[in-house]
């Protein structure tokens, strides 16, 4: 039923997302050097690795760490950067991974290949079974400000409540905080 949902609600954005979605890779491609996608390692179900495309925020020649883990994380950003993370625009293309089956519209964020605190956690929380999402409890009860325990905790609450009511829940308390632009890291 999940994958089900999952398809029908990719396919149906994607459609009404087209045009937003050429104009966003315009914008990316004439404002920065390089691609307008970035393709980063992510840890999916049961701890194996895809590759999660985002539009590209940050210069080509980022670390490939955390966010918080660089040091003045806004020198890397492109002249778009911040608009694109503080619209959420940046995870647009990450609909192709959910059509793709390697991403569900709801579970844990997919941890970076090199987290492997996160990785550690989950894994031992048993939330390593489950197909990351686009969103999540952690996500909308905190996002980016949460430390990496308190995340597993709400990701393990998810993986015993999940549903596809509480789905749907998180899905309208995700839409709420992006027109906020709570919870958003530079």
């Amino acid at each position: 039923m999940k994958r089900l949902f999952d398809l029908l609600l990719a396919l149906c954005a994607g459609l009404v997302l087209l045009v937003p979605v050429v104009l966003v890779a315009l914008a990316v491609r004439f404002t920065s050097r390089g691609p307008a996608l970035y393709w980063s390692d992510r840890v999916g179900r049961h701890n194996r690795i895809f590759k999660m495309p985002k539009f590209r925020s940050m210069r080509v020649d980022t670390p490939a760490v955390a966010t918080h883990l660089l040091t003045e994380p806004t020198r890397y950003l492109t002249p778009i950067g911040p608009f694109l993370r503080k619209s959420s625009l940046d995870e647009l293309p990450q609909l192709w991974s959910i059509l793709k089956g390697d991403m569900s519209f709801v579970g844990p964020r997919p941890a970076l290949f090199n987290q492997d605190d996160l990785i550690a956690l989950r894994t031992q929380q048993g939330v390593h079974e489950l197909v990351p999402g686009l969103t999540g409890w952690a996500q909308v009860n905190g996002r980016d400000e949460l430390p990496i325990p308190q995340k597993v905790a709400l990701d393990a609450e998810y993986l015993r409540r999940r549903s596809l009511g509480f789905d749907l829940r998180i899905l309208w308390m995700t839409f709420v905080k992006v027109l906020r632009r709570d919870g958003v890291a530079h």
